[in-house]
């Protein structure tokens, strides 16, 4: 039997599994046919059971009993890692439930390939913290035990920007420089590379990377801030109290924008802070509707819909987010100009990032030939347009906006664990 190795893109939103055997790349399935699968896990309270990606998301929306966890990779590099929480009967730290989803991937890899798969080259942020080596450090050690823990025993990491450009130069044909963009669910990154079909031959790789950067910005910040700016407002966030005063105090309204603080709102301290709120607020009738979808444990839903909304604010200049459990409150309008105005700091940060990958490779920037794109938040107009005005020249590809960097991860994984 021919050796077999693989590669896993855990990502904040989504995630996949490539797989080298006989030579051949390929994604695994992960859901049914797909082979991007969320990155959300459900503890069934019912049946003692646990879902993954879809269904996990499925059994949550359904109303079915128990917890849901996503956007777990955010947690690494932060102190939440070894935060506890419960699940039924058991208290789990976060570090055990990413090492439970880890070990999904590797099952659903295994089933794939027939055999144990020892070999798998894990996809990294630049930066998992940005400007704190110690906590990035801890954040690649995090995920390699949660790897181990689950029974691979020979593990390797690869920038993610570096994966996807493995995965652009199968389709080059002459010799370039190209940027590789891969904007994620947590993190932007950026490389500056060299490819050509001779070169993607060669095992090592290290001289033809010019310039490696990233900045801990990505999708979900643009959900918290889209959530911030155009709904909780209609929850109460930013009006004031009785007494006039001051505002409403902004971390509940902050836990629930952001997906993987909201779980922490589901106690009894978090509920009393919430009806203290209330209490002291010029608008009681905003904050119940945030009590409300606390109480129903609907989170998470109102996360996914404002994520969707995003998505499609991509297409639209305006659309209608429509929230059906609660009753009282109308389709919110949401405007992509708004939107644009609430993440421009964060892409002005994109920006900066940029500027100094090209000053770091040390190449003009008429010298980029390609700008390859990947990731989900490479989508939104206002990101495309802060990157795109460094290369004016250069050709545009956008390849598997979910896929490329597992797909890459596969193909390193073949060359570094060669024998």
């Amino acid at each position: 039997m021919s050796h077999i190795s693989a590669g896993i893109d855990f990502g904040t939103s989504n995630s996949t599994v490539g797989l080298t055997a006989q030579g051949s790349t390929r994604l695994v399935p992960l859901e049914g046919g797909h082979s991007v699968m969320p990155s959300a896990l459900f503890f069934n309270f019912d049946d003692d059971c646990s879902y993954f990606g879809r269904s996990a998301v499925a059994h949550y929306t359904d109303g079915v009993d128990g917890r849901l966890m996503r956007a777990l990779k955010s947690v690494l590099g932060t102190s939440l890692i070894g935060e506890k929480t419960r699940v039924k009967a058991r208290t789990l730290t976060f570090s055990q439930i990413l090492a439970i989803y880890i070990g999904h991937l590797k099952k659903r890899l295994e089933q794939e390939s027939g055999c144990e798969v020892a070999d798998v080259v894990l996809g990294r942020p630049v930066h998992f913290v940005d400007e704190d080596e110690a906590a990035d450090r801890k954040a690649q050690d995090e995920l390699e035990k949660a790897a181990l823990s689950q029974g691979f025993r020979n593990i390797l990491f690869q920038y993610e920007p570096i994966a996807a450009a493995l995965s652009y130069e199968q389709r080059v044909t002459r010799e370039e420089l190209a940027l590789v963009v891969d904007i994620g669910g947590g993190t932007s990154d950026f490389s500056i590379v060299r490819v050509s079909p001779e070169r993607a031959k060669a095992s090592e790789r290290k001289n033809d990377i010019l310039a490696n950067t990233g900045v801990h910005i990505g999708g979900t910040d643009f959900d918290r801030q889209l959530s911030m700016a155009q709904v909780m407002p209609h929850f109460g966030y930013g009006t004031r109290t009785k007494d006039g005063k001051r505002e409403l105090p902004s971390g509940p309204y902050f836990d629930l924008a952001t997906w993987q603080m909201i779980n922490m709102l589901y106690n009894n301290k978090a509920m009393a802070e919430l009806r203290e709120i209330r209490y002291e607020a010029a608008e009681p009738g905003l904050v119940d509707r945030i009590i409300a979808v606390v109480e129903q444990r609907r989170g998470h839903e109102l996360a996914g819909r404002v994520e969707e909304a995003k998505i499609k604010l991509s297409e639209e200049s305006e659309i209608k987010l429509a929230l059906p459990f609660l009753s009282d409150l109308a389709p919110i309008t949401l405007t992509r100009e708004t939107f644009d105005t609430a993440i421009a700091r964060s892409v002005g940060r994109i920006r900066t990032t940029i500027a100094a990958t090209v000053e770091a490779a040390g190449v003009a920037p008429d010298r980029i030939g390609t700008v390859f794109f990947t990731g989900g938040s490479t989508g939104i107009p206002l990101v495309r347009r802060a990157v795109l005005e460094f290369f004016p020249g250069a050709a545009v590809v956008d390849g598997d906006m979910f896929g490329s960097v597992g797909f890459g991860l596969a193909l390193d994984a073949s060359r570094r664990f060669r024998s």
